[in-house]
């Protein structure tokens, strides 16, 4: 019994979720959480007074839905089904499955690049998550060098380019560390920063498309209002990434067998 003369509640409040998963992301939120909640992804039991209660798997199932949003840009429905495939006792996915931890970053994952004329069969090809990083979310221009293993001649062509874009207060994110390494390894195939300045102002437009299409979803002023937004712009972006894909493939099947 406690000092009041009321039993302690079992498992984790929402708030000891929150200091677990806040480690690996930063950025989450109990709005974050109850929204995750809301829209099926986990389902913490409920005490008579209504009070959430976490358990162990609940809170890897959380890990497994952020680190497939942060590192593979994966729709919520998308992660749901998988989920739900494992509910029904459906083998975990190669990756891991919920319980897939994020790769520390002190080891961040180092693509291997083979040439496109590579007599190699079946050569691997990076893909967005092989560049996903652990980093902080401010980072100076020092750091993002450090982190992201570039030089300076280098940065300063992302930054001119419009590649990699500081902050008011001058620092970067964690994703100008992604964007950094994943230029690089494009720079093994002839590619320069100059070249993919068409790509900038794309991805600027889309920006404005999308934008345009979440604007009113933020103005909300409910309580997941944010998360509904968010979740609506990474919907949106992973159609995008995934259109633009077609579409290139499509280009280059034209082009060698036109």
């Amino acid at each position: 019994m406690t000092a009041a003369g009321r039993q302690p509640r079992e498992g984790l409040s929402i708030g000891a979720v929150l200091a677990q998963l806040r480690t690996d992301f930063p950025g989450v939120t109990i709005s974050k959480i109850r929204f995750l909640e809301s829209e099926g992804l986990v389902r913490p039991a409920r005490t008579p007074s209504g009070y959430r209660q976490f358990t162990t798997a609940d809170v890897e199932r959380l890990r497994f839905v952020l680190t497939a949003q942060r590192d593979r840009y994966l729709p919520l429905k998308v992660i749901k089904e998988q989920l739900d495939a494992v509910d029904r006792g459906a083998a975990p996915e190669s990756d891991g499955g919920p319980q897939r931890e994020p790769a520390p970053a002190s080891q961040p994952r180092t693509p291997r690049l083979v040439p496109l004329d590579s007599p190699e069969t079946g050569a691997p090809v990076p893909t967005a998550e092989d560049f996903a990083v652990t980093a902080p979310s401010r980072l100076s221009r020092d750091q993002l060098l450090a982190e992201a293993g570039i030089d300076e001649d280098l940065l300063t062509e992302l930054d001119q380019y419009g590649l990699v874009r500081p902050g008011a207060g001058g620092f970067y994110d964690a994703d100008a560390v992604a964007i950094a390494r994943t230029v690089t390894a494009m720079g093994a195939f002839g590619i320069e920063p100059r070249h993919l300045r068409a790509l900038r102002v794309a991805a600027d437009r889309e920006v404005g498309l999308l934008e345009q299409i979440a604007a009113p979803v933020y103005r909300h002023r409910d309580e997941g209002a944010r998360e509904r937004g968010d979740e609506l712009v990474r919907e949106l972006a992973a159609l995008s990434v995934t259109l633009h894909t077609l579409l290139v493939k499509a280009g280059i099947r034209g082009m060698t067998h036109g």
